[in-house]
């Protein structure tokens, strides 16, 4: 008998048992990262407090959820992805009561909380690891990826670690490496004992008793490592790619066969998700890091409902611009490989550049790739001041202060650009985040684009995203239903989404001329409530440069 199997089944609340649980098909989830959302106490530093000052603005926005980036007690050495406490907060962002406010206020305010779970790696503050690396006999020996070195004292195989370098480090009191994916301060977790399996769905418990709705986990294809430690073949350079890691990083020169996606991560993706079944309408979003299999993985890791309830990889999370053949591909691979399993699409998040900035967009290019974002099917990821049309930030070495960013300086500049703080209001000098010095410094840009500012313009992106989702949520099909590529070119897209007996017809013009899209057969009525320009005919539709179009088909 499992773990799970000994767990009592949950009672749902009432408000969980009325809710619909496949919500989360087709959501639109917003990340909070909660350093950089809204400071409460003026120490210059986000918190929980500040989430629930600020949680009208997310609901205005029509979003069906938020998922909260880790808060967690922790060193702070990877800003709470280094977690040396699970089950608790820690105190820069408030106490578990404040936590149990913000759940309480969102729900109140229609809007379902997600929360970061790191299960992959802990800190090296933990006392889990502290106990580990005390002996090779205690109760928690096993609990890490423990290794000894090659006779000539060398790592055990060439694993690299995504922060740089290789992925073992020496421990002097256990005289043997341990494996870190990540920081040498964030040792992995060996999930091929079936304690650590037990300790951490205890914690993913504990939290779904306090009424989460769910986890957005990081790192999953992390989860398991090769129990043969076999080292990874190289790329052919050819192969080689930055979906995972910039560019100057060589851990792109692998072929990561054997450090991560191991096929018996799937059992205990089957555990948890026996587990969240027991809640009644939770979800998870797994978040898988991997260069050449990435759609693939998505695809596996969700296909039926045994596993994840959906995935996202970096495929829109790349240097790679979205281009209509790059769009369709994606889509049609991963319906083609999981037609049952779902996907989780996003532009943006706390790991990579801003996409305006990464793709060098003009505000018109940006509207109509968000158009297309909220068209797709799949759920929806969007990163908080992405609504607010947000380029990404120089940071300037003196005030940086990821450790990414600083390891390989200048050519990667770390992720601190898109994690500035939210501009609320533009008269004040800290944009309304905090009354302290922030942590990382606000963008004198950013202030013209201040929440104040554009809750008065109705032409700007705060207001286009409030319209974009507020159409999704008009028309259900965009959200739930099938897909079908009609045209795909570099610059243009065309497609229907169909479903209970409705299509809706989605043309995308990204290039600068005028492009004329037909409708397939059908009895099409254009659909003007999407805030975009366009002049529709019998046969189809003529579109702008950067404008989008979208037409309801008719029924008897």
């Amino acid at each position: 008998m499992s773990f799970v199997d000994t767990l009592p089944d949950h009672v749902a609340t009432p408000e969980k048992d009325a809710s619909d649980p496949d919500w989360w098909r087709g959501a639109v989830i917003y990340q909070i990262y909660p350093r950089s959302f809204q400071d409460s106490n003026g120490d210059g530093i986000g918190d929980l407090a500040g989430i629930i000052h600020r949680l009208p603005h997310v609901a205005s926005l029509g979003v069906d959820a938020i998922w909260i980036s880790p808060f967690f007690r922790s060193p702070m050495l990877d800003f709470g992805y280094d977690v040396s406490d699970y089950c608790d907060v820690d105190p820069m962002f408030g106490s578990l009561g404040d936590f149990d406010a913000l759940v309480e206020r969102a729900h109140d305010l229609g809007i379902k909380v997600l929360i970061d779970l790191v299960l992959s790696h802990t800190s090296i503050q933990h006392p889990w690891f502290q106990e580990s690396r005390a002996s090779r006999d205690n109760p928690r020996a096993n609990w890490y990826v423990w290794a000894d070195p090659k006779p000539d004292g060398t790592p055990p195989n060439n694993w690299l670690s995504i922060f740089g370098g290789s992925a073992w480090e020496w421990d002097g009191e256990r005289m043997q490496y341990y494996l870190h994916n990540f920081l040498i301060e964030q040792p992995d977790l060996n999930f091929h004992e079936p304690a650590v399996q037990d300790a951490l769905l205890e914690v993913a418990r504990f939290w779904l008793d306090r009424g989460v709705d769910g986890f957005r986990l990081d790192t999953v294809n992390f989860y398991v490592h090769d129990k043969q430690l076999r080292d990874n073949p190289p790329l052919k350079p050819e192969e080689i790619n930055d979906k995972t890691a910039p560019a100057v990083n060589p851990y792109n020169f692998q072929n990561h066969l054997y450090d991560k996606t191991q096929p018996e991560n799937i059992e205990f993706l089957k555990k948890l998700r026996k587990l969240m079944d027991k809640y009644g309408a939770i979800t998870s979003v797994g978040e898988v890091g991997e260069s050449q299999r990435g759609v693939e993985v998505q695809a596996e890791y969700t296909a039926g409902k045994d596993r994840l309830h959906m995935c996202y990889d970096f495929a829109f999370l790349s240097n790679t611009f979205p281009t209509g053949t790059f769009v369709a591909g994606t889509l049609e691979r991963f319906d083609e490989m999981a037609p049952d399993g779902w996907a989780c699409w996003a532009f943006s998040n706390h790991d990579v550049a801003r996409y305006i900035t990464r793709w060098g967009l003009s505000p018109e290019q940006a509207r109509v790739l968000v158009a297309l974002l909220f068209a797709m099917r799949g759920s929806v990821c969007l990163y908080q001041g992405e609504e607010l049309g947000l380029n990404e930030v120089y940071v300037a070495y003196e005030d940086l202060q990821d450790p990414y960013g600083k390891r390989f300086w200048p050519k990667f500049r770390g992720r601190d650009g898109c994690r500035t703080p939210m501009p609320w209001n533009r008269d004040n000098q800290n944009g309304g985040f905090s009354e302290g010095k922030p942590w990382l410094p606000v963008s004198v840009e950013h202030l013209n684009h201040a929440v104040n500012l554009q809750e008065t313009d109705d032409e700007s992106m705060l207001v286009f995203y409030r319209r974009m989702i507020a159409f999704r949520k008009a028309h259900p099909v965009l959200s739930k239903g099938s897909y079908e590529t009609l045209e795909a070119g570099e610059d243009c897209l065309s497609f229907i989404r169909a479903g209970k007996g409705s299509r809706v017809f989605c043309a995308f013009n990204m290039s600068d001329v005028e492009r004329h899209v037909t409708y397939p057969e059908g009895n099409w009525e254009a659909d003007e409530t999407a805030p975009f320009e366009a002049t529709f005919d019998e046969g189809g539709v003529t579109l702008p440069p950067y404008q989008a179009a979208f037409a309801v088909e008719k029924t008897a």
